[in-house]
């Protein structure tokens, strides 16, 4: 059988002082509590590790062997300890992210950020998916997080409220409307709204076309024929408007702009996690709440 490791190390102070009042003292504890840990090291062991007599401490020739090979070993098994308190933790393994098109400029970089620094035993692998497809996956295992806007339906997960953010809309600098620090519900309806296509997200679609329900005249809406359009030209020219969260204010392609909608309610964006959570899991809910506190993604 092994020897406790708390002995090992009472040991390897003896060795380095080879005086029991001395080592004893470093350690905190009696000199005679020391002298019978170093008995039943050497019972445990069935070797003599140390010559004693009334004035000084010597090593054997198996104690000097142990005080030579001892420290590496203790260093791997403190190495085993922590690696099973990270893993405990939700410090170590790997993550794997699913996030929705409008969460990827700036929410699901930042989280995967956040979840890497400082946790070198993480590995996180962030990929694009259709909005509906990403409950789904975290609900069976595929993925072990996702980042969603909106309530999204789904069963077998749990959604936790990461960030609220202001509707407005993106529209030409030169637009008329641009003007104005806010723009009204209505004001915006008199121009063509550009509305992504319903089936990439259906909640969010439904919400920013409820703002203008009850508009007069009736608001027109339109998809465009691509799903992203990096130039975004019917917004360039100064003819079309589309409603979209605060998030669209950062980077916006030259020439345009985002203005917010008076009175309109605020989107939502979630973290999606499995209702059976892990402590990776847990890891993540945790660093997601201090960011979202951090960047002041929530209100007080």
């Amino acid at each position: 059988m092994a020897p406790d490791t708390v002995s090992l190390r009472y040991f390897l102070v003896l060795a380095q002082e080879l005086n029991f009042t001395r080592a004893a003292a470093r350690i905190g504890i009696a000199q005679p509590a020391l002298s019978a840990r170093m008995r039943r090291l050497e019972a445990e062991l069935g070797t003599a590790l140390l010559v004693r007599n009334t004035r000084s401490v010597a090593l054997t020739t198996a104690g000097a062997a142990l005080a030579e090979s001892a420290p590496p070993a203790l260093a791997a098994l403190d190495r085993a300890w922590d690696t099973a308190r990270s893993a405990a933790a939700g410090e170590l393994g790997t993550l794997r992210i699913g996030y929705s098109l409008s969460t990827g400029a700036e929410t699901a970089p930042a989280l995967v950020d956040r979840l890497m620094r400082g946790n070198s035993g993480l590995e996180v692998g962030a990929v694009q998916m259709a909005t509906p497809e990403i409950s789904p996956a975290v609900a069976d295992g595929r993925i072990d997080a996702g980042i969603t806007r909106g309530e999204q339906p789904g069963r077998g997960v749990r959604r936790f409220l990461l960030r609220r953010a202001r509707i407005g809309v993106q529209l030409a600098q030169h637009h008329p409307l641009a003007e104005h620090s806010e723009i009204e519900i209505a004001d915006a309806a008199a121009y063509p709204l550009r509305l992504p296509d319903r089936a990439a997200n259906p909640v969010i679609h439904d919400q920013l076309s409820a703002l203008f329900r009850d508009t007069r005249p009736h608001a027109r809406f339109h998809t465009p024929a691509v799903s992203f359009d990096m130039s975004q030209g019917d917004l360039s020219d100064g003819v079309t408007l589309a409603p979209a969260g605060e998030a669209a204010a950062t980077g916006q392609p030259a020439g345009l702009t985002w203005r917010p909608l008076r009175g309109a309610p605020s989107l939502t964006i979630h973290l999606v996690l499995p209702r059976e959570q892990s402590p990776l899991h847990r890891r993540i809910r945790a660093v997601a709440k201090t960011l979202a506190r951090e960047l002041h993604w929530l209100p007080d």
